[in-house]
């Protein structure tokens, strides 16, 4: 695949600590505030903007959890279920509390669907909000993000790739990767006609 557009680590960070900005002023004296990374793209980004979140308001507590959304996938009869390196594991009860369901990657939102699936299998939250690091456009389902820390114009056919290095965020990246042209055909040899003297 061929990478047409590159956002380096400094924007990156500079995306999360806005995400963070913006929580933080709408959520400074939330009781019970749960960020949830969805697996496995928004993982990391939860653990990150729980940091940030510290740092601007210590007062306010916002223990993170991650969901998998495994078995709420739409194409999970043409697809078999990969196994997710990181399952569901929510650090209290939803019950009542306000969630924020954190990914990289906005697109289709079939994906936060997914998300919103499996946190109701685990009790009813007063509140879901939906944090992502990018949107990249192209949504087939109504679904929006209450908080948005870059946008990328890009078509169907692109794919893009968000590295959140968790030991060395030094090397975070966003990349913006066109499919590889399809390999031309070659010729069909031709053959000499036969000629009858």
């Amino acid at each position: 695949m061929a990478t047409s557009q590159i956002i380096g680590a400094d924007d990156i960070h500079a995306a999360i600590r806005q995400l963070a900005t913006a929580i933080s002023t709408r959520h400074s004296s939330a009781k019970k505030l749960l960020l949830l990374g969805i697996a496995n793209g928004g993982v990391t980004l939860a653990q990150r903007l729980s940091v940030e979140l510290a740092a601007l308001s210590p007062k306010l507590s916002a223990p993170t959890g991650t969901v998998d959304i495994s078995f709420h996938r739409d194409d999970i009869g043409r697809h078999p279920i990969p196994k997710e390196f990181a399952p569901t594991h929510i650090p209290a009860d939803v019950h009542g509390a306000t969630i924020i369901l954190i990914d990289d990657v906005l697109f289709s939102g079939r994906t936060v669907k997914a998300a919103l699936d499996e946190l109701f299998d685990h009790g009813r939250p007063a509140k879901v909000e939906l944090a992502v690091l990018v949107d990249r456009g192209g949504r087939l389902m109504p679904v929006a993000a209450d908080y948005t820390g870059l946008f990328i114009t890009a078509t169907p056919e692109e794919k893009v790739v968000v590295t959140l290095d968790a030991t060395s965020p030094s090397a975070d990246s966003i990349r913006v990767e066109s499919p590889a042209p399809a390999p031309h055909a070659a010729p069909a040899a031709r053959r000499p006609a036969n000629r009858k003297s």
